[in-house]
């Protein structure tokens, strides 16, 4: 694998700039966007569960994340991740394949695995669990009452965000997750083509350094915020999720009957509370 170039999250290209009527030439950052294969393995047992389009970089958060979010594994599954060298992978694919080794000794029998999840960047797993399913595997979050987050607090989560998007300030082209505590403190970011990425590198990274459940955080996303984006919030007990544009029905739906606090339109100092408001006091 030392021979093989490893992606990175920008790639160098030549553009055309044209601006006023005047043209020219110029070498531009763009954010990478490649495959990311998924394997699970347990004792010789291998199996491909996801191939979703990605942005390189906390590519083993992504995977730990992922099927944490999707219910294959639980804390204390984890053995080991690490990039493919098995015989079958090219080379120049080594890089964008991730086998992640449980401590089981056989492969969990689930339903995800009874097919391939094929995820694009934009719109996350296609096909995944609908409302049914998510309620024969979580359960509504506990209203802690001293849960509680100010207005101002929200107020500034955009900007934080925004301060951290290390590689959206060289390309403009990633979306952000970013997890904070009630006082407005940011734990974590990560950047990713696609957002429901951005969120399963956060949740893998909170799997990973026995961070889970996240109770008492707040996860803050750029866009809008979808049903794959609560359905991973849920999984990883985050009670408050805002995001900058609005959220489509059926993540509100998620969030009322799960007790999850989902805020849109959250910048200039306004917001929507769409989901159990109690929490957001001034």
């Amino acid at each position: 694998m030392d021979s093989v170039t490893r992606p990175g999250p920008t790639t160098r290209a030549r553009v055309r700039q044209v601006s006023a009527g005047i043209v020219r030439d110029h070498r531009d950052d763009l954010a990478t966007e490649e495959p990311l294969e998924i394997r699970i393995q347990a004792g010789e047992a291998r199996r491909t569960v996801a191939i979703t389009m990605r942005t390189p970089g906390a590519d083993f958060e992504l995977a730990a994340g992922f099927l944490y979010g999707e219910g294959v594994i639980v804390p204390g599954d984890l053995s080991s991740i690490a990039y493919c060298t098995d015989a079958d992978v090219a080379p120049e694919a080594r890089y964008n394949t991730v086998t992640v080794r449980l401590s089981a000794g056989r492969l969990p029998d689930l339903p995800a695995l009874d097919r391939h999840f094929v995820t694009s960047s934009a719109c996350g797993v296609c096909g995944t669990a609908s409302l049914d399913a998510l309620r024969g595997r979580c359960s509504p979050l506990p209203d802690q009452e001293d849960l509680r987050v100010s207005p101002e607090i929200l107020y500034g989560l955009p900007h934080r965000l925004r301060e951290g998007q290390g590689v959206f300030g060289k390309t403009g082209g990633l979306h952000a997750a970013g997890l904070f505590t009630v006082e407005g403190e940011l734990l974590a970011i990560r950047e990713d083509v696609g957002r429901h990425n951005a969120v399963d590198k956060l949740v893998g990274w909170a799997l990973m350094n026995g961070r889970l459940p996240l109770g008492g955080h707040i996860l803050m996303v750029s866009g809008r915020s979808s049903y794959e984006i609560m359905q991973k919030a849920l999984a990883a007990g985050v009670p408050v999720v805002c995001a900058v544009s609005a959220p489509s029905s059926l993540a509100v739906d998620l969030a009322r009957e799960f007790g999850m606090t989902l805020v849109g339109f959250l910048r200039d100092e306004r917001f929507n509370l769409y989901s159990a408001p109690e929490r957001v006091v001034p």
